[in-house]
């Protein structure tokens, strides 16, 4: 005991060594790693004030807005635009569409010196919203519109609860919506005399519009502008007469209009619908439609490719509503209609609807390269009257998974078998395929085993592809950066959720 006390407090003999034992403690183990703070959403700030604009009235300074994403300056457009004018692209800044706002005035069915010719340019990023149901933008004949975005600042047309952060994924029918019309030919004339020797002569109105408002003419050419990159959300609010707007209404828009790169979402109505016109569009998204969610009739002739269609779960009817105003079922008004798509992926989801594609009133319809998939027992195609049977439908390079019980329906004199063989009939159909799509939209491995057609056959303004279907694979990404985001369809690496309008840094 007196040895050991004689050792001291800081050290330890260690019997047979004759030397310390060094106790060293252990490092300190590191401070854990602190989770990233998440990013808040950029909140606006209002713009200083309204940018002068060349029609009479000019903008009005109608305060600010708050939602979601901060605090705007709102500036209202005139009920009409007189002169050309540029709305441009000012953060903190949105344009509100009160009431119908007019770009130009009727020229008429035939072009004249008469004609206002305006033209309405908007800027990539600027956002426009119906400030009421009965909110609705209309380009008239002999006008343009130049609303043109770019692949990372879509334009956004949308309404006013999506400003304030009320609407959801489930909302609609809040505003009305953009409308084009033009002096393209159209068929079933207003006044009930088809097929005039003078084509001009064959006018349309405009559905639900308070104030009759005509399109149609004998000007196949004809241009209303050009529509690039761009969304309309929550639109289709029922106007006059329980008359509904769609997302995207056009009426006798002729070939010279360019429409590509655009999304609708959620509208109450059609997702878009061509009344008549030359209507050639690529690169589009319709999304939530609560009826059709393309509707094609009175005599369009409407070329579509790269085309994504889904539906809500809960709402919708048809993805495709093909008519053709054909009276008697022989010979009908002309033009006769015809729907001609290429590389399409129809995603066929609304537990209320019981067909994908439904044609009718004597219309041609050509369907290539795409894909329909189909949730629950459903019909892929159904086909009304002898007389729409009579023009051939086309299906080349087409795969479905259709329904068990009844995959193809006729009625008003033709018989299921009958649609079944117009379907089989074109080269590389298959109703009964094993669909293999990724990311909902993409094509997996057996989509891409599917030989192609050539779409240019049909018209040159098809490309032509080498795969079916909307997106040909992972690097295939047309899709991305100006679309939005919800809980039917997730585009990924876009402006954000369809629910909140996008801020750019």
């Amino acid at each position: 005991m007196l040895a050991l006390a004689g050792c001291g407090g800081d050290q330890i003999v260690s019997p047979g060594t004759g030397g310390d034992i060094i106790i060293e403690n252990p490092a300190p183990a590191p401070a854990p790693t602190p989770s990233p703070t998440p990013t808040p959403t950029p909140m606006v700030t209002p713009a200083a004030g309204c940018p002068t604009i060349n029609s009479s009235g000019g903008l009005t300074d109608a305060g600010t807005i708050t939602g979601d994403t901060g605090e705007y300056r709102v500036c209202t457009l005139p009920a009409s635009f007189d002169e050309s004018d540029n709305l441009p692209y000012i953060e903190g800044l949105l344009y509100s569409i009160n009431g119908r706002v007019d770009v130009g005035t009727d020229g008429g069915a035939v072009p004249s010196d008469a004609d206002s010719d305006v033209t309405l340019s908007i800027e990539p990023g600027a956002i426009l919203y119906g400030a009421t149901g009965r909110s609705y933008l209309v380009v008239n004949r002999g006008n343009q519109i130049d609303a043109v975005g770019e692949p990372d600042m879509p334009i956004v047309f949308t309404s006013r609860d999506n400003v304030l952060g009320l609407s959801t994924d489930g909302s609609d029918a809040q505003w009305g919506g953009v409308v084009l019309l033009g002096r393209a030919p159209v068929s079933d004339c207003r006044d009930g005399v088809p097929n005039k020797a003078n084509q001009a002569s064959c006018e349309q109105a405009l559905e639900g519009a308070a104030v009759e408002t005509l399109f149609g003419g004998n000007t196949p050419g004809d241009s209303s502008g050009t529509m690039q990159y761009f969304q309309i959300r929550y639109s289709g609010f029922t106007l006059e007469g329980g008359s509904e707007l769609q997302s995207l209404t056009t009426g006798g828009i002729g070939s010279g209009t360019t429409i590509d790169h655009w999304m609708s979402f959620n509208s109450s109505d059609d997702g878009t619908e061509f009344f008549g016109g030359r209507v050639n569009m690529k690169n589009v998204v319709v999304v939530g439609a609560s009826d059709d969610s393309l509707d094609v009739d009175t005599g369009a002739q409407a070329n579509l490719q790269y085309v994504i269609v889904a539906q809500r779960a809960n709402t919708g009817d048809s993805i495709i509503e093909l008519d053709s105003p054909d009276e008697d079922y022989t010979t009908g008004a002309l033009p006769r209609t015809n729907l001609q798509i290429a590389n399409a992926t129809f995603l066929s989801r609304s537990t209320g609807s019981s067909q994908a594609l439904r044609l009718r009133g004597g219309a041609q319809f050509s369907l290539v390269n795409s894909v329909i998939d189909i949730e629950g027992d459903r019909t892929c195609v159904r086909l009304d009257e002898t007389v729409t049977l009579a023009q051939d439908p086309l299906f080349a390079s087409v795969v479905a998974d259709c329904g068990t019980t009844q995959p193809f329906r006729g009625s008003s004199g033709v018989t299921d078998a009958q649609v079944a063989a117009a379907f089989n009939d074109g080269d590389d159909t298959d109703a009964a395929f094993a669909i293999t799509l990724t990311g909902s939209f993409i094509n997996g491995t057996g989509e891409t085993g599917v030989a192609a057609y050539n779409p240019t056959a049909l018209s040159s303004y098809f490309d032509d592809t080498d795969y079916i279907g909307a997106v040909a694979d992972q690097t295939d990404t047309w899709y991305e950066g100006w679309t939005c985001d919800s809980a039917t369809l997730t585009f990924g690496n876009n402006t954000g959720p369809c629910t909140e309008l996008p801020v750019y840094s």
